[in-house]
């Protein structure tokens, strides 16, 4: 479904993201894995249109989209939930999850899709009219993750949805995540939490510094010393 190949990114004159190539197969979820200012978040606003590389192609679904509009992107379904949520705080529930839904006609489809988010996160739904910025940090990831399916996407980007979070609120939004790609959503997770990311993913990609330096299937990659010693805490 998403082909990255040889992707560069830079700050100015700093190089964020330094050739790296990676795929996300339909029905996946794929990991990246790495430490602050490895570049995954860079990766990830670059394939939403956000960012433009400095050398490299992204393909999705047979079709190149490094060169388009990142409006353009959702339309084509690729959705993000940034890093630090970013909701409209002063804004509602409801009101926020519309705007997700901003390249949409489709009203009775937009309003189905709604529900489906009230009905996946109840907490929303009791609480739809009030401001985002009322909510606990995991509710509004719940509601950052929800904004971003209402545009209906085919590829789901989700970057440190656990920051923050305490370790029940945690597995919720893991469960949650694992739950969506069981319904067909194709999931490219970026995230810190090593263990609960790489318990989820079919595969994983390791960064640092702007390289990949390894990857393997998520089990592999969870019983790697290399990644144990770094990323799990283990001897």
């Amino acid at each position: 479904m998403l082909e990255v190949k040889n992707l560069e990114v830079a700050y100015g004159r700093v190089n964020a993201v330094k050739g790296i190539s990676f795929t996300v197969d339909k029905g996946q979820i794929v990991s990246l894995l790495g430490a602050n200012g490895a570049g995954k978040s860079t990766t990830l606003r670059t394939i939403s249109g956000l960012l433009k590389p400095i050398a490299g192609e992204i393909w999705f679904e047979g079709e190149r989209i490094d060169g388009i509009g990142a409006h353009k992107i959702v339309e084509r379904g690729i959705a993000q939930s940034p890093e630090g949520r970013r909701l409209f705080r002063n804004m509602s529930v409801e009101d926020n999850l519309k705007l997700g839904a901003f390249s949409r006609k489709d009203l009775s489809g937009v309003k189905s899709d709604m529900e489906r988010v009230y009905d996946l996160f109840p907490v929303l739904s009791e609480r739809r009219t009030e401001a985002a910025g009322l909510f606990s940090g995991g509710e509004q990831q719940m509601l950052a993750i929800g904004r971003a399916m209402m545009s209906r996407p085919k590829l789901l980007m989700l970057d440190e949805p656990s920051m923050g979070l305490s370790p029940i609120m945690t597995q919720t939004i893991m469960d949650t995540i694992r739950g969506l790609q069981s319904e067909g959503v194709t999931i490219l997770l970026v995230e810190q939490n090593a263990q609960a990311a790489l318990s989820l993913a079919h595969k994983g990609y390791v960064l640092e510094v702007g390289q990949i330096m390894f990857s393997d299937t998520g089990a592999a990659l969870l019983g790697d010393d290399r990644v144990r010693r770094a990323y799990l805490g283990a001897d």
